[in-house]
């Protein structure tokens, strides 16, 4: 059976990338990171745990990726009006110590999914590690990992974070509204349906 083209083009994207995810970053300092991050604790919560279903849980995130986003915030390439101010005085040297903060502390696991979301997960666990190959898109857990706990810096941890963000944000790819990843998410959640991204979050959401 040939491959797509495109599928191929797919898979050197995804390499290309984590080839180029190793590379050096500012160097960050936990302890200042805790200092900074009062501000931070009204959405995310005190522990980088968000009690806001919308909101990301920060704490266990890779090495990179906080840094990365906050930077992408500043720079007004990926957008929301609330991260824009708040990462507005930041310099580079607040949103690496930050990221060290966060990416220190313990990953939740008090994620917990109704009976519906169990459903959901189950069609959502074929995706995640089989890819959806009637329209050339690749395993989840080629960049995020088999346990979602993603690669440095550019592939965040999916695992224990709150499905409706999870949902949200791959709507966003979806529609154009959030870029990144050399358009790797773009193409990949543009080629999924509402339903299967349900099923994506409700599956990544109770990974640990």
């Amino acid at each position: 059976m040939k491959t797509n083209p495109m599928f191929k083009k797919l898979i050197l994207t995804i390499m290309l990338t984590v080839f180029a995810s190793i590379t050096a970053y500012a160097q960050g300092d936990a302890a200042a990171g805790k200092s900074k991050s009062a501000i931070c604790a009204a959405c995310h919560g005190g522990a980088g745990i968000s009690f806001i279903p919308v909101n990301p849980n920060l704490a266990g995130q890779v090495s990179g990726y906080i840094a990365k986003e906050l930077g992408l915030f500043k720079s007004g390439e990926r957008k929301n009006p609330i991260m824009a101010g708040q990462v507005a005085s930041l310099s580079e040297q607040d949103m690496a110590d930050l990221d060290a903060y966060y990416s220190s502390l313990a990953a939740s696991t008090s994620v917990s999914l109704s009976a519906e979301d169990k459903t959901l997960a189950e069609a959502g666990e074929a995706i995640y590690r089989g890819g959806f190959a009637e329209r050339n898109i690749a395993s989840c857990m080629s960049c995020h990992g088999p346990g979602g706990h993603g690669i440095p810096k550019n592939f965040p941890r999916v695992s224990a974070q709150h499905k409706e963000y999870l949902e949200q944000q791959l709507l966003a790819f979806k529609k154009g509204d959030r870029k990144g990843y050399n358009e790797i998410m773009s193409s990949i959640a543009f080629g999924l349906s509402e339903l299967q991204i349900k099923q994506l979050a409700a599956y990544m959401a109770g990974l640990n």
